[in-house]
């Protein structure tokens, strides 16, 4: 009679104590009521305080409206009819989300300083969950001012009410919540390492400059130094905003494409040899507006890997420091 008494294991091996079982729903239980607790209060706080919506929805439209038409006679080497405003409107929504995440997160100081942290902390809720609750808070907060800012891509001025535009504002904006979630990651990140509210505005302001600049937001990445065009390439921002100007700008003429050859009279082109047209074109200033740099499976797996990489190393600061 064989023996099978080796390949067998007790039963109970493989099942976790029912105090076990309980302890592990009740910490988890804890952990997604933490986020949810957070998350409320600071997308409550943000949208009863009026006056900070307002003036993060009234900052973009600066932008957008007063540098895009400044800017539009620059732009006169790319045939002179390019429409700088639709084609800085992606960038003004990375701009968007990247200052509403990223100076959400003051929010850590502010309630450090009146003691609200402290109490949270001393709760059962483990701090990854109130980590997450802030950067899910955070990047939540940059997702409203984004819809409210995709409302006028269906204005006339802009891509026009189609439901070619409707179908590129709700592909946008899944897009436009990873880029969130990294980029709220990136001030959490760096509040749970300060102690104070007055020192976040000054370094946040150092850091963002840079990768707002730096992203293409306000001007094609076309002809670069090298120095910069290398800085570019390793700035996050730089493929959510392609990736967001690549969807947006599918499809849409805003330009850039006309010949000199355009503005030259009929009867002194009818009058030129194929040879001298062609010299003319090869030596006049004319280019061709690049709209996305990047291919789109790129630009969303640099956003999606940034995303991921700053959510663990907010959350690991966030539980050593807070």
């Amino acid at each position: 009679m064989e023996n099978n008494t080796a390949l067998e294991l007790p039963e109970e091996t493989f099942d976790i104590p029912e105090n076990e079982k309980d302890s592990l729903g009740t910490e988890v239980k804890a952990a997604f009521t933490g986020v949810y607790i957070v998350w409320l209060r600071d997308v409550k706080r943000f949208w009863r305080d009026t006056p900070r919506r307002i003036g993060a929805f009234v900052q973009p439209l600066v932008y957008l409206f007063l540098l895009g038409t400044g800017l539009q006679a620059a732009f006169k080497i790319f045939g002179g009819n390019v429409q700088f405003i639709k084609f800085m409107f992606p960038g003004i929504l990375g701009m968007t989300l990247l200052f509403t995440s990223v100076f959400s997160a003051i929010s850590i100081l502010w309630d450090r300083e009146f003691g609200f942290l402290k109490e949270i902390l001393v709760s059962p809720v483990p701090r990854s969950g109130v980590a997450l609750g802030k950067i899910v808070g955070g990047a939540t907060q940059a997702l409203m001012q984004a819809v409210i800012l995709l409302i006028l891509m269906f204005f006339p001025f802009m891509y026009g009410f189609s439901l070619d535009t409707l179908g590129k504002a709700f592909v946008m904006l899944p897009m436009a919540l990873l880029l969130a979630l990294g980029l709220t990651s990136i001030g959490v990140a760096i509040a749970a390492n300060m102690k104070s509210m007055e020192g976040y505005p000054m370094i946040m302001n150092l850091l963002l400059l840079p990768l707002f600049f730096l992203s293409g937001a306000m001007f094609p990445l076309q002809d670069l130094p090298g120095w910069m065009n290398f800085l570019t390439k390793i700035d996050p921002l730089t493929y959510g905003v392609d990736m967001l100007r690549g969807v947006a700008l599918k499809g849409v003429n805003i330009g850039g494409s006309s010949s000199i050859l355009s503005k030259i009279p009929a009867q002194t082109l009818a009058q030129m040899s194929p040879q001298v047209k062609a010299a003319v074109v090869k030596a006049s200033p004319h280019a061709q507006l690049v709209i996305q740099k990047y291919p789109f499976w790129l630009d969303l797996v640099v956003v999606a890997g940034f995303g991921l990489v700053m959510l663990l190393i907010a959350i690991w600061q966030f539980s050593k420091t807070a």
